[in-house]
């Protein structure tokens, strides 16, 4: 039932974020920058920020301008949520859409190779 619970949490948390990146003035956090998963400790003192930006040349100067901007953000999802603990926010870059996009590509290339063969 808890575990429930740190979900909803994390999508809060997930959809507040979204729409506070927009307001972010560092000037690294630029592009399009997505987050695409949130991951929050049981106790609520820790959540992990996982996001993926389009151009792949600027993650590590995303993440690190969002880590600059972690008390700002820090301090409007205290006041965007009623928890009694707002989450520390621990950036991560995330390359599970590049994984999944090679994975895909592997399962394309067999694909042709096992229907080219039977022909």
């Amino acid at each position: 039932m808890a575990s429930n619970r740190i979900g909803r949490i994390n999508e809060e948390i997930q959809r507040e974020l979204a729409s506070l990146l927009r307001t972010v003035k560092d000037p690294r956090v630029h592009g399009l920058v997505t987050i695409t998963r949130v991951e929050t400790t049981p106790d609520l003192r820790f959540s992990k920020i996982y996001v993926s930006v389009l151009d792949k040349s600027d993650v590590k100067e995303v993440v690190k301008g969002l880590k600059s901007a972690g008390g700002y953000l820090r301090r409007e999802l205290g006041r965007a949520l009623s928890l009694r603990y707002t989450p520390e926010l621990v950036f991560q870059a995330d390359d599970s859409i590049d994984r999944g996009t090679h994975i895909l590509k592997l399962l394309n290339d067999i694909e042709r190779k096992e229907g080219g063969g039977a022909e």
